[in-house]
């Protein structure tokens, strides 16, 4: 137990410096980075782009380490996990990992990237786990998690990325029954435990969270919340039915509690997670629920600071009226709201939200939980589900056909 507690530690504090995004919503999986310095006013000339590089189908993030840029794209036949140096955008290698995946809601790879351990492990829409050399490109092994659970992919494709805690990668994947978490060794892929319930699948990232004064793994699957231990034994439940099961953001921990958030006009709800004896108590702070709710996150994580949520409030089942919405997360009022703001996906840095909208722009605003405050906006993708990735001063996009480096540093 002490050497576990020890490798999570390392993990902790050692997995990323300020200027590496290596996993879904940055370094601590909250939609944050520490870099300072950044961008003050609008360009009057725009936003500098860097370099802009082919790329592919799919709906993976981008995930940077030591100046290596890692995605997950689709073309021809085929799903590619591939790295780009991040100052020039040059292709450093190029590896097939599984063949190609399509669906009715987007073709392609779904999942964000990890990068641990001089490795990138990458999930692709079929389910396939792969760790590959993050120097060389090389495949060092994959495993088929749909097949080895003898399940189904989600309706939607597979879209849990990676989670890294010490010398195993976790995912959630299908199961015969239901669902399953399993936890992979991230040298050899060896599968070293598995926990398995009757829930759908859900589109939800696993979260590494400290708890009731301890560290728990916390999975949000299509019908339930629930609480792990690190070697995947049940803690704890709370249901969350949803239209579709589409839970898809990703557990966010706010002044110790938990906060969750679906669309398909489902709402909010803010829990604490209470431990006596061996027992544990969920209790709900406040819910919002339903066609009035404050709060419904289709896809995107909202981001937590200082108090308030920051998020994108969807109206109806994934209809086209989306708020942008500054919430108390103490009590779940309303601070502020931009009406018909958009579809998008946001981060934060340096008291901003950088902003990435499905209609091609790049919105930066205050993080400011009075007013909303834009700094200004330009169209540079052809539209996006995914947040921005930062590193360095750079911000990383992409979309079904490139990915683009921005200049968003104070220089």
């Amino acid at each position: 137990m002490l050497l576990q507690a020890l490798i999570i530690f390392l993990f902790t504090v050692s997995a990323s410096t300020a200027a590496d995004w290596p996993q879904h919503l940055g370094p601590l999986r909250t939609g944050h980075s520490v870099e300072k310095d950044l961008i003050k006013a609008w360009p009057t000339d725009g936003l500098k782009v860097i370099w802009q590089v082919s790329g592919g189908v799919g709906m993976s993030g981008v995930a940077v380490q030591n100046s290596t840029l890692v995605t997950l794209i689709q073309k021809g036949d085929k799903q590619y996990a591939i790295a780009l140096d991040a100052k020039t955008g040059k292709t450093k290698w190029k590896t097939a990992v599984a063949p190609q995946y399509n669906n009715a809601m987007g073709n392609g790879p779904r999942a964000f990237p990890a990068i641990n351990s001089g490795r990138a492990f990458v999930f692709t829409g079929q389910g396939i786990l792969a760790a590959v050399d993050l120097k060389t490109g090389t495949l060092i092994w994959k495993q088929d998690t749909i097949k080895e659970f003898k399940g189904k992919v989600a309706d939607y494709g597979m879209a849990a990325s990676p989670l890294i805690i010490g010398n195993l990668v976790t995912i959630i994947t299908g199961h015969a029954n239901g669902m399953a978490i399993a936890a992979y060794d991230v040298s050899s892929g060896k599968l070293q435990w598995q926990a398995n319930f009757p829930d759908s699948i859900g589109y939800s990232c696993p979260a590494f969270l400290e708890l009731a004064g301890e560290k728990q793994l916390v999975i949000f699957t299509g019908t339930h919340l629930r609480g792990l231990s690190t070697l995947g034994d049940p803690l704890w439940k709370y249901e969350y039915i949803t239209p579709y099961d589409c839970n898809i953001v990703t557990p966010q921990l706010v002044d110790g509690d938990l906060f969750i958030s679906s669309g398909e006009d489902h709402g909010a709800v803010r829990l604490k997670v209470t431990k006596s004896g061996t027992g544990y108590t969920i209790g709900e702070v406040w819910a919002s629920q339903g066609r009035t709710s404050i709060m419904r996150n289709e896809w995107q994580t909202s981001i937590f600071s200082k108090g308030y949520l920051f998020g994108f409030d969807n109206i109806g089942g994934a209809g086209p009226i989306t708020n942008l919405h500054c919430i108390d997360a103490k009590t779940g009022e309303i601070s502020w709201k931009m009406p018909r703001f958009g579809k998008g996906n946001a981060i934060a840095a340096d008291g901003k939200l950088f902003i990435s909208m499905m209609d091609g722009n790049l919105i930066i605003a205050n993080l400011n939980q009075k007013q909303y405050q834009e700094l200004g906006r330009e169209k540079i993708t052809r539209g996006t589900r995914q947040a921005p990735t930062l590193s360095d001063g750079t911000l990383y996009l992409r979309d079904d056909e490139s990915i683009y480096a921005i200049d968003v540093s104070g220089n």
